[in-house]
């Protein structure tokens, strides 16, 4: 069976024997149609599911009333709270969201950015994959006027709006408790360094040994930032284990699989190794110990990214100067140190 055509003003106004621009002021409950009118093409508009041409409106008011936003994964908590976050503000305000993922693949990250440029969005949301190493994309598009905010992950070649976890914070807090219980040799399960987050953490990480005149080793900080690498890395993890007695993993699932390793290993969390993770995700009170970790405000972090993006849409014309909001984290203690 064809599917009809959408129900249109002109057939509004065809069906109803009143002129175009009667309905269309009726439908925007215009003072200067009487009430029995709007009431008659109100009620013909709902039954016959009358929606507005979107294309249409934001081609003549120059706006699409949308955003656009790229991620790396929709299944990690972090981002799921992010969106959380975003999507109440964007809506409250009257701004539908664009979800794209770019599976930490640059190249798919570029095919998002332009995907979304070419739907007219009226601003972007980013936050970088771990492989993007050429900022090229993003540069032009800032470049041409399209408003851009990066979190969490971001662009450094960029000036713009900026919304972090102040992770070199988070990652010195997080290898100071592991200190404070007895921990002195303390492992880093790391993410890769090109990523400011990567770097904050290992950075508070060097910085809390420094600072409690503990020394640094190299063969103590390992590029491992996923359960997958963790599993790779798995002899090595189990090799050094006699020598460590703590680590500070980069996030959770990483310090989860590490704590699974351990375990079927032979040894005990907290007790021969103390295990400290970063995001405070659901699976950090599902895995046995409870998981000690720093939490990151996911929710804040996307309200602020959509408040500075809207600052920007509300006033096109200003010269506001690019902001960097910074969100403190802090510990969360449980069960595995």
């Amino acid at each position: 069976m064809p599917k009809s055509a959408p129900l249109t003003i002109k057939d509004i106004a065809r069906n109803l024997g009143v002129s175009v621009s009667t309905v269309s002021r009726a439908l925007k409950d215009h003072p200067d149609i009487s009430p029995e009118t709007k009431l008659m093409i109100q009620a013909y508009a709902e039954q016959g599911n009358y929606r507005p041409n979107v294309l249409a409106l934001s081609l003549r008011r120059q706006k699409s009333y949308t955003i656009g936003l790229i991620i790396p994964a929709i299944v990690h908590h972090f981002f799921s709270s992010v969106i959380s976050g975003m999507e109440e503000l964007a809506y409250k305000e009257g701004y539908n969201l664009i979800i794209c993922q770019s599976n930490e693949n640059q190249h798919r990250e570029a095919i998002n950015l332009q995907t979304l440029i070419d739907h007219r969005v009226d601003g972007i949301l980013v936050s970088l994959s771990k492989t993007t190493q050429s900022f090229d994309p993003f540069i032009e598009a800032f470049a041409s006027g399209l408003p851009i905010v990066f979190f969490d992950r971001v662009c450094p070649e960029v000036e713009t709006d900026r919304i972090l976890t102040d992770d070199f914070h988070g990652g010195r807090i997080a290898t100071e408790h592991l200190i404070k219980r007895g921990c002195k040799n303390i492992l880093h399960l790391a993410a890769p360094q090109h990523l400011l987050i990567g770097k904050g953490r290992f950075d508070g990480y060097c910085e809390a040994l420094k600072s409690k005149g503990l020394a640094f080793r190299n063969e103590f900080t390992l590029k491992c930032d996923t359960p997958e690498e963790v599993m790779a890395l798995k002899n090595h993890l189990i090799d050094l284990a006699p020598h460590i007695d703590g680590i500070f993993a980069v996030n959770d699932s990483t310090a989860i699989a590490v704590i699974q390793v351990l375990q079927k290993a032979g040894f005990s969390v907290p007790d021969d190794i103390a295990v400290v993770g970063f995001g405070d995700g659901p699976n950090a009170t599902i895995i046995h110990p409870e998981l000690t970790t720093v939490v990151q405000k996911g929710y804040e972090m996307g309200r602020a990214a959509v408040r500075l993006l809207l600052q920007r849409l509300n006033n096109p014309s200003a010269a506001i100067s690019p902001q960097t909001i910074s969100f403190k984290p802090v510990m969360k203690i449980r069960e595995s140190a």
